[in-house]
């Protein structure tokens, strides 16, 4: 299986961005828990960041042949894209949204994304494991988590 995550705005920042909300966890530490967990499955993952909306649609757009699952970070682009929007519904996989905070407990800007429109499910508030959880997620939706996971974590309740 192949895993592609993309980050947005700002995430190269994390731990000294606004710590207070998004904590001390940097984006190297997530790209190397989740590479992790990528060997631990026997799935193949790429990681990306960008501050720029247009490399952000061309990594999406990208997926469509080098992805089967897309995990996306979009960040603040999540509330103003509707190029990214547009990318994510062509992308045929499943598509999970990632988001470090709680959005929805958030100031009025950063409440609503545009883009949760576009993919399977929203991931908000777990933090950085939430990209460990994102990954788990498409895997078992692929049906492709590892046997060696107690079923309670492969199937999950009945």
């Amino acid at each position: 299986m192949r895993i592609m995550i993309i980050n947005g705005p700002n995430l190269n920042l994390l731990g000294i961005r606004e710590p207070h909300i998004y904590g001390s966890t940097t984006l190297d530490a997530i790209k190397a828990s989740c590479e992790d967990f990528a060997r631990f499955a026997g799935a193949q993952l790429s990681f990306h960041q960008s501050n720029h909306e247009g490399v952000l649609v061309d990594l999406i757009q990208s997926a469509r042949t080098d992805a089967d699952v897309l995990i996306i970070n979009p960040a603040a682009y999540s509330f103003t894209s509707i190029a990214m929007y547009d990318a994510l519904k062509i992308f045929e996989g499943p598509i999970l949204e990632v988001h470090i905070s709680n959005i929805h407990a958030r100031d009025e800007l950063h409440r609503h994304s545009k883009l949760s429109a576009a993919v399977k499910a929203v991931i908000a508030g777990l933090g950085p494991y939430g990209y460990i959880v994102a990954m788990q997620a498409a895997m078992r939706e692929s049906g492709r988590l590892p046997a060696a996971l107690p079923v309670s974590i492969r199937v999950g309740p009945g």
